[in-house]
């Protein structure tokens, strides 16, 4: 995914300014044409092109140099070891250095992606420092990070170069403010992907429920490009815009707007919570049959749902995924609980377990667009198919032995 980031911006200045000092004075590098340019690619329909990518392109037409420095480059490798690392948390992103014909046009080639350059106002001196910085940190001992998905990711890092290289030269002002949660910002880059969205809204803890401040959604390119609209940059005394122009390389309105698609998560629990729902009538020996396969499957979809988010609050090195409330109702004890529902016989302790979820998923379902967290919509028939499921065993379970 085009997100990264990095935790060695000082370090590598002190090595910057060293090198620089035992050089003497900054001596010009580039011509007169020379110049340095945020790149932004909008959104793909991959899952790691989804929320558009940033790059850097310093370009001197007279000495024939043009490339991109990306922070957001990857080893795929094995999809299911991709995968892993990613849920775990322990994935290394790194800069790496490519033409930059190569970027924007697979960009574009590939899907039809957008593709956006904003020219930087930077004098020469400005422009060397900066292309020092970016050549030492694409070295293989510096160019490998750990990436994290909102706070240090391949956006937020060309933000953080230009105010660790001009230092007080530039200066970033808090505009825009959209006024969202993180959430929010993630969802309206989703709105393609309902599994995804649903899969996201439901690992994502309390956290990226409050309200993003402007320097913070830079975790987003297309946010990042407005940040840089909006800020300045001071040369020879004088206070400038830091953008001089605005380019737009390739363009689609195609992919400049997502359409949004059918809620198919919502759409087929709701099916299922009308299916739950007809069981209830159906009193042949059948239909008891049908009830436990089905009270099994629910049980056992929502423990396993726990269990996921265990995994992510608990074990894996991402801090978003904590406080997740989505816990108060996929409680990992419900697969024993699915393990019991296949069986004919029922244990005395079952009556009580039954009680409490129905108690708690009807509390919740009460409660669900009041809570700090923002659950996923289509939690909310699986809420009440708990409760009404736990309330009709209940009823059926004061006998020590049913079948049902």
């Amino acid at each position: 995914m085009s997100i990264c980031g990095c935790n060695t911006k000082r370090p590598l200045l002190v090595l910057v300014l060293v090198l620089l000092a035992g050089a003497g004075p900054v001596r010009a590098q580039f011509s007169d044409q020379a110049q340095v340019s945020l790149i932004t690619i909008l959104p793909g329909n991959a899952v790691y092109s989804l929320f558009g990518h940033s790059a850097l392109r310093v370009y001197d037409p007279v000495n024939g140099h043009d490339v991109a420095y990306n922070y957001g480059t990857f080893t795929f490798g094995n999809p299911l070891m991709f995968a892993g690392r990613f849920t775990y948390g322990k994935l290394d992103y790194y800069l790496s250095i490519q033409r930059y014909q190569i970027l924007k046009d697979d960009a574009w080639n590939r899907e039809g992606r957008p593709v956006i350059e904003q020219v930087l106002n930077l004098d020469a001196a400005q422009r060397n420092a900066l292309f020092q910085f970016l050549r030492i940190n694409a070295r293989d001992e510096n160019k490998y990070y750990r990436y994290d998905f909102l706070f240090d990711n391949c956006s937020t890092r060309l933000r953080d170069v230009l105010e660790t290289v001009l230092e007080d030269a530039v200066t970033f002002v808090p505009e825009p403010d959209p006024g969202l949660t993180f959430r929010e910002l993630i969802d309206g880059y989703v709105v393609e992907q309902p599994f995804l969205d649903f899969g996201m809204d439901l690992g994502l803890g309390l956290s990226v429920d409050r309200v993003a401040t402007p320097r913070e959604t830079v975790f987003l390119p297309l946010y990042l490009m407005e940040h840089f609209d909006h800020a300045t940059i001071v040369i020879e005394g004088q206070t400038l815009p830091l953008v001089a122009r605005t380019d737009t390389v390739y363009w689609s309105d195609e992919r400049a707007s997502l359409a949004p698609s059918w809620p198919w998560p919502s759409i087929l629990l709701w099916g299922l919570f009308a299916l739950g729902l007809g069981l209830l009538i159906r009193d042949t020996r059948a239909g008891r049959v049908e009830r436990r396969l089905f009270d099994g499957l629910l049980f056992g979809v929502a423990g396993a749902a726990g269990l996921v988010i265990i995994f992510l609050w608990f074990i894996s090195l991402h801090t978003v995924t904590h406080w997740n409330l989505n816990l108060l109702w996929a409680w990992p004890t419900h697969l024993i609980a699915a393990w019991v529902l296949l069986h004919r016989a029922r244990p005395r302790w079952l009556r009580g377990y039954l009680m409490a979820t129905g108690l708690v998923t009807l509390a919740l379902a009460l409660a669900f667009f009041f809570l700090p967290q923002t659950l996923p919509p289509a939690a909310l028939p699986l809420l009440l198919l708990l409760t009404a499921r736990s309330a009709f065993m209940i009823r059926r379970a004061r006998e020590p032995v049913r079948e049902f």
